[in-house]
């Protein structure tokens, strides 16, 4: 008599299907919104274009097909190294545990703060916040400083007069390994027109790196954060705080932000110092948001 059950499904089936899945979806995650979406859509092109000669019995497009196939894997390597660089990253920070979290995330506060000041009198800032991928070769385009990290002494490197203020401040753990450095610009073509220089380093750094990038906006005042090649525009304090606290894997708990009187010292330069500085403020090249 015939089995009236149907095929038996293991659990091992459910966890090989499960995990094609989780892979496909990430996949498609990693290249959505990137350059290498319609890069993707020209594969897949290719790929329908192979199965319909094979359908069709189309022997000479049969033959160019498999005789470029072999290469096809190689131009992908070459095509999507940027996407593939960045998923082996990701990987390996998510895996890794060598790094002691208390240390890197403990660095975010201050730079909240600092944010807060920058944000109240429209100064300019990039702070970059290292994790997984070193900086090195960006620290050294800098002046070195290697410094504990502290709130006085990012208003002092970013304070207008200051001659480290143009160019980005990398942190490393608890510490501000140089200012002034150089990041690279993302040449990425979809991104606003209204984004300036310090905005388009910020995305540059972390479309090469894992790295977290802080700016505020010298025109507005605005905060921003970029990560993963991607930019959150007008941030509150509040809200910098959570996403820091969530990127660095730490609870972030309240606290009373400085007033504009405490941060007064900013601005101790006499009025007709700071018009003549807004003046001239057009011929510093790290003026460009």
């Amino acid at each position: 008599m015939p089995s009236l059950a149907g095929p038996h499904i293991s659990v091992i089936s459910i966890l090989d299907i499960v995990l094609v899945a989780i892979l496909i979806y990430q996949f498609l995650v990693l290249v959505r919104g990137t350059r290498a979406a319609p890069m993707l859509v020209g594969v897949a092109t290719l790929g329908l274009a192979f199965y319909f000669a094979r359908l069709g019995d189309l022997r000479t497009l049969n033959w160019l097909l498999s005789t470029l196939l072999p290469f096809v894997v190689f131009a992908l390597i070459v095509v999507f190294q940027s996407e593939i660089r960045h998923a082996l990253a990701n990987l390996g920070s998510r895996i890794s545990l060598m790094r002691s979290s208390s240390s890197v995330a403990d660095v975010y506060d201050d730079i909240v703060l600092a944010a807060n000041l920058f944000s109240q009198n429209q100064t300019g800032a990039l702070i970059v916040i290292e994790r997984e991928i070193g900086l090195r070769t960006y620290i050294e385009s800098g002046v070195s400083l290697d410094a504990r990290l502290s709130y006085d002494l990012l208003a002092t490197i970013f304070r207008p007069s200051a001659p480290l203020h143009d160019g980005a401040v990398i942190v490393q753990r608890d510490r501000i390994a140089a200012a002034a450095c150089f990041l690279p610009l993302s040449m990425n073509p979809v991104l606003s027109t209204q984004l300036g220089t310090r905005h388009r380093a910020a995305i540059g750094i972390t479309e090469e790196t894992d790295a977290v990038a802080v700016i505020i906006s010298e025109e507005t005042g605005t905060i921003s954060m970029a990560i993963a090649g991607s930019i959150e525009r007008e941030l509150t304090v509040e809200r910098l705080r959570e996403r820091l606290s969530h990127l660095l894997r730490r609870y972030a708990p309240k606290a009373t932000l400085p007033s504009p009187v405490e941060e007064s010292f900013i601005e101790e330069e006499p009025p007709s110092s700071r018009l003549s500085r807004r003046r001239d403020a057009g011929l510093r090249p790290g003026r460009d948001d």
